[in-house]
Parts: C-alpha cells; sequence; structure tokens
C-alpha cells in the first residue's frame, strides 16, 4: 500500500470501531440464501452520541485550529447529524459554533439534534428549506452563510467554514483512513466481503470511501445508497474533492465517475421523508440485533441493502459490509412516524 501524507488530525473519536456480524438478520432475510452481513458500527464513535461525521471532524477541527480559526460555520437541515457533531467538536476545541439549519418556520421543535445543538450552545440561525424536497440544499443557504461569515468577520472574528456535511477535501481523510481501518479488520477476520453499503448524502463519505478503497485495495465496491436528490452537481463534489484530497495526499490515485456508484431508487418523496421500507429496515435491524438505525440516513440505506437481497442482486454466497453512519438523535424528532412502526 503507498504512504500517504495526512493533513492534521485532533483525537475526537473512540477508534477503531467494531466490524461485527449480524447473523439474526441474515437468518431474518433468508438464513443461507442471504449473504453474510458486517455492520461497521461508526454509529459508536463516540462524540456527541457517535457518528461517521467524527471521523471527518478530526482532520476539519485541526485545520480549523491550524489556520487560527475562533469560530467554526456550518450549514445542514434542522436534524442534521452533521450539525450536532460539528458543534461538539468545536466545543471540544475550545471554538465556537455558528449553525445555519433549514427549518419549516423560525421556532422548529427543539428536539433530537436540535436539542443537542442548543445544549452545545451554538448559535442558529434558520433558513427555509429547499423547495424541492429531494434535495438538502438551497442557493438561499450559501447566501446567508456568506452573510453570516462577512458579520462574524466584521466583528473581529476569524471564522472557519465546514461544508454541509464535512464534504470538503479535508474532510475526505476521515474515510480515506477509515476504509484503511476495515481492511485491516476485514483481512484479520479472513473476509473478502463483494460490497460495501453506507448512506450517501452530501457525498464527502462517499469520496473518501471510494478514494480510500483504491488506495487501500480494498476487496469491496463502494455502493452507495442516496437519500437526498442531486445525483449530477453532488457526483461532482465527490469526484473533485476526492481527488483534491490525494493530491494534498501525495498518492498517484485519482477517481473518475465511474467508480461513483449510487443508487436512487430509496429516496422515496425526498430528503428527511421517511418511506415504508426504511421503517420495515429500522424495526428488523431493531428486533433481530437491537441496533437502532435513523429514518434519514441509514434506514434508507438498510431498506436498499434489504431490497437488493430480496430480489437476488447480492449473491448468497458472498459477504457484505454495511457502513453504520449513525444519526440516532433523529429517531426522537419522528416518533410519531415510526411509533406506527408495528
Amino acid at each position: 500500500m503507498p504512504t500517504i501524507q495526512l493533513p492534521d488530525r485532533l483525537p475526537l473519536a473512540t477508534l477503531p470501531t467494531p466490524l461485527q456480524p449480524a447473523d439474526r438478520l441474515r437468518a431474518a432475510l433468508g438464513g443461507a440464501n442471504c449473504p453474510r452481513i458486517l455492520i461497521k458500527r461508526d454509529d459508536l464513535t463516540g462524540l456527541a452520541l457517535g457518528g461517521n461525521k467524527a471521523r471527518k471532524l478530526e482532520f476539519l477541527i485541526a485545520d480549523a485550529l491550524k489556520q487560527g480559526a475562533n469560530v467554526v460555520v456550518t450549514t445542514g437541515a434542522v436534524q442534521s447529524n452533521h450539525a450536532r457533531m460539528t458543534a461538539a467538536a468545536a466545543r471540544a476545541a475550545g471554538l465556537d459554533v455558528v449553525l445555519i439549519l433549514t427549518a419549516d418556520g423560525s421556532n422548529p421543535p427543539v428536539q433530537g439534534n436540535l436539542l443537542l445543538d442548543r445544549l452545545f450552545g451554538a448559535t442558529i440561525y434558520y433558513i427555509p428549506p429547499p423547495a424541492d424536497p429531494l434535495l438538502a440544499t438551497s442557493d438561499v443557504e450559501e447566501a446567508k452563510v456568506a452573510e453570516v461569515l462577512q458579520e462574524l468577520r466584521s466583528r473581529g472574528q476569524r471564522p472557519y467554514f465546514i461544508p454541509v456535511g464535512g464534504s470538503s477535501a479535508i474532510g475526505v481523510f476521515g474515510y480515506v483512513t477509515g476504509t484503511l481501518e476495515m481492511v485491516e479488520q476485514l483481512r484479520s477476520m479472513g473476509e473478502p466481503p463483494t460490497r460495501l453499503y453506507y448512506a450517501s448524502g452530501s457525498r464527502g463519505t462517499q469520496a473518501g470511501l471510494t478514494l480510500g478503497a483504491k488506495i487501500h485495495a480494498a476487496p469491496f465496491a463502494v455502493y452507495g445508497v442516496a437519500v437526498s436528490g442531486g445525483e449530477s452537481f453532488k457526483k461532482e463534489r465527490a469526484l473533485r474533492i476526492a481527488n483534491e484530497a490525494a493530491t494534498i495526499a501525495g498518492v498517484t490515485t485519482r477517481l473518475t465517475e465511474d467508480d461513483l456508484v449510487t443508487d436512487q431508487r430509496y429516496i422515496g418523496a425526498g430528503y428527511g421523508i421517511a418511506t415504508s421500507e426504511c421503517l420495515e429496515a429500522i424495526r428488523l435491524l431493531a428486533s433481530t440485533e437491537g441496533i437502532l438505525l435513523d429514518p434519514v440516513y441509514t434506514a434508507k440505506a438498510m431498506a436498499g441493502l434489504i431490497d437488493h437481497v430480496r430480489r437476488g442482486e447480492v449473491d448468497a454466497g458472498t459477504t457484505v459490509v454495511f457502513l453504520h453512519t449513525g444519526g440516532v438523535p433523529a429517531l426522537f424528532a419522528h416518533a410519531e412516524v415510526i411509533a406506527g412502526v408495528s
């Protein structure tokens, strides 16, 4: 494997996270007629109830400190896992934090991730959600970010902006290193899985996983399940930041569009809107493995995996990995919908 040059890193996550078999889930999906399923537990990274963003934030917050920032600014939906974990990471590093969140109205219910944002003492601005429910971002968001950054600078503060989902070249290193962790665990287990399933949103995770898989000669294909629309510009973003990260890392590896695979079939009515299939996935994993999924990200990805198994799109004689990217606090913001699951 090539030697890669890593940016500065601030320890924030509890690593390595477990990679564990989901044998009872497999039995519920057909036993020997279902591929072996392993779950990579990045919901257990520790920071602010865990999640995949902790890996990215180790590099992003370190970069903010290196640049002399004293306040971190980021964006997301009102129940954004990324915003919640960014607020915690900023506080752990002694930085202030400003969140620009999309919400219906200026007084959304203080529950789930938003409750934790408040506990971390984040300054919060609310903006209207995108007109297109399939999308998670809008031009309004971009304008508000520019306004907030200008206001902070005018007050003599030194802001560091983190794009939605931590999707930047520096953030990519979270899963370049996370992929190496998985590859080493799989090697020690003697497991060569054919696919790695994960929830694909802003595409920073996709960029890191796919670049990491190429650099570290992973045995699996990286297979994203989309949770929101905007495939064309999101693929472009993933390609750009992955290749920028490769340059920083000092490796010759580069991605092409063909390397980026994202299944669009499980988005449903839009971002953050639960589907019947994702609600089934929540119930099934909770009742078989005692593991919680969230209705925005991980449950849609698991719904994709389950559907692929039932359709025979993955061979029963193989092994697949499901990357659990966290998001449990969002369960409490969707209580009425989830309570209807029987």
